[in-house]
């Protein structure tokens, strides 16, 4: 594999609450453990080959200041009782030489599972194209799951995912992201 190509992963979620958006949204990386690191967004291929690793050690392996690549989704509110759901979907081909596909949900009134849903559900239909699945956009989550497993082709899908509902005079920030890492 190339040098800009990441060998692991690990997933990540957070929540922050503060009276200022910034400070909310450091807290929110603090709990997600990686607010000393640079996070640099990054669009939704997950790499062929790259292996999941735990949270756990996934942060072990990190260094203030260091320069880390992520799919991050993020939400934010100062609205009083106003759910914010942020996640990260994970669609997995069953061919290890074949890349997979992230994605990120960022939106408001949805509880934990309809977040998460709709992220497995979005890396999935566009893991699926690539592949040559044609699925109704219209159809129930649960559907496309068993045909996308049915298939043979998508061995694993998955999400991170936080939600929170924000609290009167202060920023509420929820972040999942998919942190990538090197050898």
């Amino acid at each position: 594999m190339d040098a800009l190509t990441p060998t692991k992963i690990f997933l990540t979620k957070g929540l922050g609450r503060h009276k200022y958006q910034l400070k909310s949204f450091e807290e929110a990386l603090r709990r997600a453990g990686v607010a000393q690191q640079n996070l640099v967004q990054v669009s939704s291929i997950l790499p062929a080959k790259c292996k999941f690793i735990s949270r756990e050690r996934g942060l072990s392996m990190l260094i203030p200041g260091q320069i880390c690549y992520c799919v991050i989704a993020r939400s934010d509110t100062d609205e009083h009782d106003r759910l914010i759901a942020s996640s990260v979907g994970v669609a997995i081909p069953k061919d290890k030489d074949k890349w997979g596909y992230l994605s990120e949900v960022h939106g408001y009134g949805m509880n934990n599972r309809e977040a998460g849903d709709m992220a497995e559900d979005l890396a999935a239909a566009m893991l699926g194209t690539t592949l040559g699945l044609e699925l109704d956009p219209d159809r129930a989550w649960s559907e496309k799951s068993q045909v996308y497993k049915s298939s043979g082709l998508i061995i694993r899908t998955s999400n991170v995912t936080q939600t929170a509902k924000g609290k009167n005079g202060l920023w509420t920030t929820t972040v999942a992201i998919a942190m990538f890492l090197f050898d």
